[in-house]
């Protein structure tokens, strides 16, 4: 699946491939990375239950639409849903997401935490949206980056990290502090990302895995250095001024709802050209050396061949058709050696099961962000147990 026009530069350009984001429409990446999502939604005020006033149709993904409810009916979100063989790095930045799944896990985060979820060998849980406020808007943002694991590791215990907003690294570089780095993977500048979950392909730094959030102000500019030997780099560029000319990757103005993927081994800088009227400029960077495995993908569908593409639409039926594929990029996903099995597999033990009254789980309205885990439940240092 493709989700945006694309082109490619000049032998000497620091890029090598420009193209059209367009969101809901999952992100083009490169490997190591699946794709990424970007949800930036502008919920009205919720009801007494935390809902919407609009009902979902199972799959709303209307890029037109005020918003979107994505699989979710009252509560914007997705409902239980399985996935093998791969991980998921939820990166917040506004609203809040309630977390449950098939091993008695469960957690509320947001405004800025970070969630790690290996699926290993298989793992079913629901991500949903409340809409905690009744007498003012619930805007909801973030970034869920689907990570590949290498074929050792597809099997592993599945399990989380949360990783809290207070202790992220986060700092202000460039002239006059114009640009903000949130360091949610990798390192640079001696800030180094709070670890992954020990099976991650980010878990060894010498899989040079970064994911960065800039956020620069009008006049702000900064130089990446160059990523490690045989490493890929993408840039997505979700928000800035309206004008090409003020929106500049190693030199070139490319506008703002763009990505690029940028020529090994160079470094790269990034600029708001824009006056002080005009709108921060954010950019998502994804970095890290490809796993050399045979990958396919159709729509939410990763496996090593096409046949396994094939016996999964054979097993799932006419509703997962290219269009719908497309459409609903949640759906479930395996990436494993063979897609029978993982289905077979999910078939007879549910992958633990659902040890929950609802398919899609929220929290009391007064809950705080937390995360419970392993049979133990921990908070974020600004919320005292």
């Amino acid at each position: 699946m493709s989700s945006s026009s694309s082109s490619s530069s000049s032998s000497s350009s620091a890029i090598i491939e420009l193209g059209n984001l367009h969101s809901p429409e999952p992100f083009p990446a490169q490997n190591p990375f699946l794709f990424c999502v970007y949800i930036n939604e502008d919920y009205p005020a919720g009801n007494a239950k935390m809902e919407a006033p609009h009902r979902g149709n199972g799959a709303d993904f209307n890029p037109d639409a005020p918003y979107r409810m994505y699989h979710g009916d009252r509560i914007p979100g997705f409902p239980r849903h399985p996935h093998r063989g791969f991980e998921t790095f939820s990166c917040t930045v506004d609203g809040l997401v309630d977390h449950t799944d098939s091993l008695g896990g469960a957690g509320r985060y947001g405004a800025g935490d970070a969630q790690w979820m290996t699926a290993g060998r298989g793992i079913v849980h629901g991500e949903n949206m409340p809409l905690l406020n009744d007498r003012r808007r619930n805007p909801v943002r973030l970034y869920q980056i689907w990570v590949n694991m290498p074929g050792r590791a597809k099997m592993v215990e599945p399990g989380q990290v949360m990783h809290w907003v207070e202790e992220i690294p986060r700092f202000r570089a460039g002239a006059g502090g114009r640009v903000e780095i949130t360091v949610w993977a990798g390192e640079i500048e001696g800030r180094k990302a709070l670890a992954p979950n020990p099976n991650s392909w980010a878990a060894d730094p010498a899989n040079d895995v970064h994911v960065l959030r800039m956020v620069l102000r009008p006049g702000g500019s900064y130089t990446l250095p160059p990523p490690a030997p045989g490493s890929n780099r993408s840039l997505y560029i979700v928000a800035g001024p309206r004008e090409p000319a003020k929106v500049l990757i190693a030199g070139e103005a490319v506008g703002v709802n763009k990505y690029v993927h940028v020529r090994q081994g160079v470094e790269i800088t990034v600029a708001n050209k824009g006056v002080e009227t005009d709108p921060d400029m954010e950019v998502l960077m994804l970095q890290g050396k490809p796993i050399d495995e045979p990958v396919v993908r159709q729509g939410p569908f990763v496996m090593n061949t096409r046949e396994e593409i094939q016996q999964w639409a054979e097993l799932f039926g006419p509703p997962f058709q290219p269009f719908q594929l497309i459409m609903t990029p949640f759906l479930p996903l395996f990436v494993a050696p063979s897609s029978r099995q993982a289905y077979s597999d999910f078939r007879e033990t549910q992958f633990g099961g659902w040890p929950w009254d609802e398919n899609a789980v929220i929290f009391p309205k007064d809950k705080p962000r937390f995360l419970t885990a392993n049979g133990k439940t921990t908070y974020p240092p600004s919320v005292k147990a």
